[in-house]
């Protein structure tokens, strides 16, 4: 759950609101950089960025059990989030993507292969986001990505449709 511009209140009944409906779903809800609303909404997780919280302080926010994701763009980077306290490492973007700009080139499905090998040398799976489409979904699945995060093309219609569409391609 991404809600960069969200008051905080807001963004916690939000998140409150949404775990009702994740957990009755059988669903597992993310937060995306605020340890302070996964934490209080009891949420399964928290996705950090290089300019959040570090994963340690994150763990101190959230506590040990939680789902702890931490964005990589760079080998630097991955190398270094393989040794931190986190269940998952993103890798990204693999494609041009407008969603967001975050400054890094696209990987392409290389790097993505690069990143998941070395994450999977340290137990870690690796989430390929950024530009992620049904039509690339599976070759980054095949590059070694354990999974992959989606926005805009989930967008390209009916949402529970393109959901299952992807998750139709990728089994």
């Amino acid at each position: 759950m991404r809600c960069k511009d969200m008051a905080s209140g807001a963004f916690l009944d939000l998140a409150n609101q949404t775990l009702e409906y994740s957990r009755a779903a059988g669903a597992t809800l993310i937060i995306n950089d605020r340890a302070d609303v996964a934490a209080l909404s009891d949420a399964d997780g928290l996705h950090v960025g290089q300019d959040d919280l570090t994963p340690a302080d994150s763990r101190v926010v959230i506590g040990a059990s939680p789902i702890l994701g931490l964005s990589t763009h760079t080998r630097e980077q991955w190398e270094r989030a393989v040794h931190e306290p986190i269940s998952y490492m993103a890798i990204g973007p693999a494609f041009g993507t407008g969603t967001k700009a975050t400054g890094y080139d696209a990987t392409g499905l290389d790097v993505i292969a690069q990143a998941a090998a070395a994450g999977a040398a340290h137990g870690l799976p690796t989430v390929a986001i950024g530009g992620i489409t049904i039509d690339n979904a599976a070759a980054v699945i095949e590059a070694g990505a354990a999974s992959v995060a989606v926005i805009s093309d989930l967008l390209k219609g009916d949402p529970e449709a393109r959901c299952r569409a992807f998750l139709s391609t990728l089994q």
